[in-house]
């Protein structure tokens, strides 16, 4: 004999009622409904090997760009195992300077390669390169754990006669230090 399921309380009518007419005022506002999902007004950008670049607005000056990414991914040739990165390139500009998005777009379509982290972290350099011949550029690629192994890869390119100023050591504030007193 199956169990006749349990009559709905008064409460739970009332809240059902509630939804329903939330989603229906939604609807007419032109808002989410509860549990509607949004659907982006564009299309989103689609990963591309592309670097935009634009003209460096201080040329006259070395001075350090650095983007961090803190989530690139890939996957290893050997095991098709998820690898994951975290980037930090540091950047002294001449002529051109990176596009922020197009950067974004260009290590997003690593996702689904296979490669080596030596290679991908030599590629990456090799592309900048190419994009906007910077004065130095120098890629630090930090490999997540794998089997017990942290890999790091470090990768510089300095232009051809291309001389670094003197670093200048400031001394430090204890405000900065985080001591008092």
């Amino acid at each position: 004999m199956a169990k006749k399921a349990p009559a709905a309380s008064a409460a739970d009518t009332l809240v059902s009622a509630n939804v329903s007419a939330k989603n229906k005022t939604a609807a007419k506002a032109g808002a989410l409904a509860i549990g509607e999902r949004a659907k982006p007004a564009t299309p989103p950008s689609a990963p591309s090997r592309t670097l935009d670049v634009f003209p460096n607005p201080a040329p006259q000056r070395d001075y350090v760009i650095q983007f961090q990414v803190p989530e690139f991914t890939c996957f290893c040739p050997l095991t098709g195992q998820p690898d994951f990165a975290h980037f930090t390139i540091d950047c002294i500009a001449d002529k051109l300077c990176i596009e922020l998005k197009s950067l974004k777009m260009y290590m997003w379509s690593y996702r689904n390669d296979g490669a080596f982290h030596e290679k991908v972290t030599n590629d990456i350099l090799t592309d900048i390169v190419k994009a906007i011949n910077p004065r130095y550029v120098r890629i630090t690629a930090k490999w997540y754990v794998r089997g017990g192994i942290y890999t790091n890869v470090v990768v510089e390119h300095r232009k051809k006669g291309w001389k670094p100023a003197p670093k200048v050591d400031l001394p430090q504030h204890n405000a900065e230090t985080g001591l008092l007193g």
